[in-house]
């Protein structure tokens, strides 16, 4: 085999790239820093995500996707470059086949900018497969079968549910609260709170370090250092995680009103499989303190986080480009 394939979890924060044979090969942040010169790409990944916060004047540090979805269309097409070439690496004499994981509730017109920002990085083909079916596959879900799953995949940018069953996507939702929504939720709740502001990644230090979706018995407590909003000097207060619990409130409400939305969509013979099977959640996001118990007391349905979940989409997209012709009901798109 001499065409290469690369399958992209193409993220709000995060791109994986899996290789077949190779597994995944890149996890790194969608960041890209920008020369407001000259418009020269200076760096990519966690080298970019390194300066956000930190710049000059001349130089940006920007996420090219914006809740799932391509923002800046340059740029992207700029990281999507780099990150083929940095994995498949070396002389190459063909061009690769590239297959990109998408939300579920995307349009037609970002699905073309996808595309064309493939083609134009450097791939022979491209296509394009839902989010939820690969995160499905990732995690194990026997999709083919005539039975329901359900699955809630939640990202940076996006929260994907959907109810697979055949091969395909019964019902679905979409919602745009993610991890990026959550660390902003938190940075906003801090500041209205205890008059301190804080950067991007101080407010996802919390988040990860002590963030809850319930309120906790014993709760947890950090440091968060951060510029006093009066009297703009440096400053560093202990919070709890049911300070996170309170900021995320909103969020988490609309999260549960959208997977109950998608559960009353569903068919009764597929609600009671996912009644017996249970709820699987996968991406990042999904790992936050007790958001699985949280979903399983809203909708009584019992919930589960997937194994390794942020590389749930990553493993599937690999997958389903390996096996193009078992899944091809699922592709979306091509070229």
């Amino acid at each position: 085999m001499l065409i290469k394939k690369v399958a992209i979890d193409l993220g709000t924060t995060n791109v994986l790239v899996h290789v077949p044979k190779r597994g995944i090969v890149i996890n790194e942040p969608s960041v890209v820093a920008i020369s407001q010169e000259d418009k020269k790409v200076l760096a990519v990944g966690a080298e970019a995500k390194d300066m956000i916060g930190r710049t000059p004047d001349t130089i940006i540090a920007e996420r090219p996707l914006k809740d799932g979805v391509i923002a800046n269309y340059r740029t992207t097409e700029a990281m999507l470059r780099y990150f083929i070439n940095k994995a498949l690496g070396g002389v190459r004499l063909f061009r690769p086949e590239v297959m990109i994981a998408v939300p579920a509730g995307i349009t037609s017109t970002e699905r073309r900018a996808v595309i064309d920002a493939a083609m134009n990085a450097g791939a022979r083909a491209a296509y394009i497969i839902k989010e939820p079916i690969v995160a499905a596959i990732g995690s194990d879900i026997p999709i083919g079968s005539a039975s329901g799953h359900m699955i809630i995949d939640i990202g940076g940018g996006t929260a994907e549910i959907a109810v697979i069953s055949l091969g395909g996507i019964v019902s679905s939702g979409s919602v745009r609260i993610g991890g990026t929504r959550f660390d902003q939720s938190i940075a906003e709740y801090i500041r209205r709170k205890h008059g301190l502001a804080i950067g991007e990644s101080m407010s996802e230090d919390v988040k990860i370090r002590i963030g809850s979706a319930m309120f906790m018995n014993e709760p947890l407590k950090m440091d968060v250092k951060g510029r006093d909003m009066i009297l703009g000097l440096p400053k560093t207060i202990t919070i709890t995680s049911d300070d996170t619990t309170e900021a995320l409130q909103h969020d988490l409400e609309g999260l549960i009103e959208a997977v109950k939305e998608v559960l009353h969509k569903t068919p009764p013979e597929l609600s009671a499989d996912v009644m017996d099977k249970g709820i699987i959640m996968s991406g990042g996001s999904s790992q936050l303190r007790n958001l699985d118990e949280l979903i399983a007391q809203a909708t009584g349905v019992a919930c589960y986080v997937a194994d390794e979940p942020l590389l749930c989409v990553a493993k599937g997209t690999g997958i389903a480009l390996e096996n193009l012709e078992n899944y091809k009901r699922s592709i979306m798109s091509t070229r």
